[in-house]
């Protein structure tokens, strides 16, 4: 009897894996169904061999939005996310009236958001989950998934923020002053909202003063005293402001 219901499942498995159904005798709605159980059971790939062959079978149908979505999907799915950034702005491009096009703008960011590497390494992808988050909170702005995608955006922003002002650290150390003031003022202009701006602008007016940058330094202490007045280092920055002012 257990023999007979371990056969009678993986027969039931092998049907369901595309093996047994012939698709020549399914109309378009019947194919994308087909094609949508597949990816909703996890047999990505077959779904991804079904979807394929929809949209060349059906390139002028109703179907095909459908069926281009959830090729980029089952992608996404199957971590191939180039592969599925690829499928949804192929659909955001050549189907733009599509229902489809808020969640692929979505599923877009998102796949570029997933490769996102750590702060150290090149960030070209995560500048490009930015773009796209970006896009859709722009051409989509009462969508509820808005907040979501300021959230990412704020979180790969203090992941660029912390690899600017790391490599004005690295500068710095190794005592290449003007590339270190350089990183540190990107740090400043470009992430002011995050908590490494007045660190770097800290480290900023300690390299203009022990290079006697002296009018640098004051300019500089000044700012950071109207923008960051509650930081850390304020105290410290109006004492060593009111000694330099006693010169000058």
């Amino acid at each position: 009897m257990k023999k007979y219901f371990l056969a009678l499942v993986l027969g039931t498995l092998l049907w369901r894996c595309s093996a047994s159904v012939d698709t020549t005798t399914l109309t378009a709605d019947e194919y994308l169904s087909y094609a949508i159980e597949l990816y909703n059971d996890e047999y990505y790939d077959d779904a991804v061999t079904e979807f394929q062959s929809i949209l060349l079978q059906y390139p002028a149908s109703p179907v095909n939005d459908d069926a281009q979505y959830y090729l980029g999907l089952t992608y996404y799915a199957r971590e191939q996310y180039l592969l599925a950034a690829y499928e949804f702005s192929k659909l955001i491009r050549d189907i733009p009236t599509s229902t489809f096009v808020a969640d692929a703008q979505y599923m877009l960011a998102e796949s570029y958001y997933e490769l996102s590497p750590p702060f150290q390494l090149d960030q070209a992808y995560t500048k490009k989950a930015i773009e796209e988050f970006q896009a859709f909170i722009d051409f989509f702005p009462a969508d509820k998934r808005v907040t979501e995608a300021e959230n990412k955006i704020q979180e790969m922003n203090l992941k660029l923020a912390e690899k600017t002002f790391n490599e004005g650290r690295i500068y710095e150390k190794m005592e290449y002053n003007k590339a270190a003031i350089i990183y540190y003022q990107k740090t400043f202009e470009t992430y002011h909202d995050t908590p490494f701006a007045p660190v770097a602008l800290y480290r900023k007016i300690k390299i203009e003063l022990n290079k006697l940058m002296v009018e640098k330094a004051m300019r500089d202490m000044n700012v950071f005293l109207n923008i960051f007045p509650n930081s850390e280092y304020a105290e410290e920055i109006k004492a060593t402001l009111d000694e330099y002012s006693q010169f000058n």
